[in-house]
């Protein structure tokens, strides 16, 4: 039987177990049962903490729904470091992920401020399948056209669109997903401009689907509307969820400002889900 937190950060929800103490050795399939919303706890994301690599205060390990691995979390990085400051009395907290290192400061107003690190702009970052301009893909479908990617340890593409409200993103988001351009499939970005500050945004993420919020689908948001001229480095980004303050430094580095939230705490037995 494993303790577990339910926690999100603008909706975007996870199941937070804790293996620093000991491995918890799930396999695939339970993680999978897990995060089905009918059978098991639910979440966009299953993370599991494991012990503090040297130079760090936390391991965060992140699965989709799908059982797959993810790099980074964005969301997912302001409740384990909100978790961590409970434990340790630190306003500054590194959440260590195999993408690299998230250091993170509690803020005024309950808020926590993520460095998720430099974008990636090179083709083979993102990673696409071939030698192509990031900043305008060759990649059209359902009335959405010329996306622009990089990589936050995750990869992503960006549509800018005139109207999100007007896009079939239940039927086109999982191709795209899983066009051939993309070799490791990639997170879907629908993005509406509101003015030079503010961005209305969409994420069909790789592995989970629609989401209420996507951390690291904001941070391509800023980079790729700054490269294509349409904001300044800094905006609001609005998400079905709520909003992330989001920041492309000069330096290359993505800051992302946003709360945490737990819903609730309980016990589960993953064997009963899933062999």
């Amino acid at each position: 039987m494993f303790s577990f937190r339910k926690m999100h950060g603008l909706g975007n929800d996870f199941v937070v177990l804790d293996g620093r103490a000991a491995p918890l050795g799930l396999t695939s399939a339970q993680i999978v049962a897990l995060a089905d919303r009918r059978r098991g706890i639910g979440c966009d994301q299953l993370i599991i903490l494991e012990p503090p690599p040297p130079g760090a205060d936390i391991f965060m390990r992140i699965h989709n729904p799908d059982g797959s691995e993810a790099g980074a979390c964005g969301n997912a990085t302001r409740c384990i470091a909100s978790l961590v400051a409970a434990e340790t009395g630190k306003a500054r907290v590194v959440v260590r992920t195999i993408a690299g290192d998230l250091p993170s400061e509690a803020m005024p107003g309950g808020m926590w401020r993520v460095d998720m690190g430099s974008a990636r702009l090179g083709w083979q970052d993102v990673p696409l399948a071939r030698e192509v301009d990031t900043l305008h893909l060759p990649l059209a479908l359902g009335g959405v056209a010329d996306p622009a990617a990089c990589s936050m340890g995750n990869p992503h593409a960006t549509f800018f669109v005139p109207d999100l409200d007007a896009l079939p993103i239940n039927q086109i988001g999982p191709r795209l997903e899983h066009d051939p351009i993309f070799p490791d499939r990639a997170n879907i970005g629908f993005v509406q401009v509101i003015s030079q500050d503010h961005l209305r945004l969409v994420v069909w993420e790789r592995g989970a689907g629609l989401t209420l919020a996507c951390g690291s689908g904001a941070c391509a948001t800023i980079v790729n509307a700054h490269r294509r001229g349409l904001t300044g480095r800094a905006a609001r980004i609005s998400m079905p969820g709520g909003d992330l303050f989001m920041e492309w430094r000069a330096d290359g580095h993505v800051m992302m400002t946003g709360p945490f939230a737990t819903a609730f705490i309980g016990q589960v037995d993953p064997r009963a889900l899933a062999g």
